[in-house]
């Protein structure tokens, strides 16, 4: 259960946001959420609507917004349960939702600029709709299990974890759709493909993690 350090409203006011941001997606945007929804297991979104990428997307931009509350609410539910002694307050939740939006868009744009210095946009733009995708997903199938987790009182280390297994496994599919797609790419450049998740895939994740509990 989750400890009372701050209300359940703060809780309900951003699920809510979150609900009203795929409302308003889904609304707007009705055939693509459509095939959007079934992006896990059929890559026709992807090829659809990659060749009609935005720099600012309106519909990519709605989902990243309720990813960012999604998986920030549920990080600090996790923190909540297997780190009893940090301080849970809502201005702490707070903080946390806007370092990691920002964090996400400037790592976002730092991946662009390294596409435009080594003139392999195309490749970056295409594996960067890729991953926005699959994180919007996740963003999607999380805002109700944090919803179901916060007053359903299933705050244990169980459900925490399957939930986090669950975010794994998508990832993982995502990873294996992009390494499918580049396959030759990647084969030809294995070294660079490595250098670059461990330095734009792995390390800011861990950044990210060391500035959130030190909030």
């Amino acid at each position: 259960m989750l400890r009372n350090y701050i209300s359940n409203d703060l809780f309900t006011i951003l699920i809510v946001v979150g609900f009203i941001l795929i409302t308003i997606t889904k609304v707007l945007f009705t055939k693509r959420f459509q095939d959007f929804v079934l992006v896990l297991g059929n890559s026709k979104y992807l090829k659809i609507y990659s060749k009609d990428q935005k720099f600012f997307d309106v519909f990519d931009s709605l989902l990243f917004l309720n990813f960012a509350l999604a998986v920030t609410i549920f990080g600090f539910i996790t923190f909540n349960q297997i780190s009893p002694d940090l301080d849970m307050s809502g201005i702490v939740l707070l903080k946390l939702i806007a370092i990691t939006a920002i964090y996400l868009i400037m790592k976002t744009l730092i991946e662009r600029l390294i596409g435009s210095v080594f003139d392999i946009d195309f490749i970056i733009e295409n594996y960067l709709f890729q991953k926005t995708s699959y994180k919007n997903f996740i963003g999607l199938i999380l805002m109700p299990l944090n919803a179901i987790v916060i007053y359903g009182d299933l705050a244990s280390k169980a459900i925490i974890y399957a939930t986090w297994s669950i975010i794994l496994i998508v990832f993982v599919i995502g990873i294996i759709t992009t390494i499918k797609t580049y396959h030759n790419l990647i084969k030809e450049n294995m070294f660079y493909f490595i250098l670059y998740l461990c330095t734009l895939e792995i390390a800011p994740y861990i950044i990210l993690y060391q500035m959130a509990i030190n909030v």
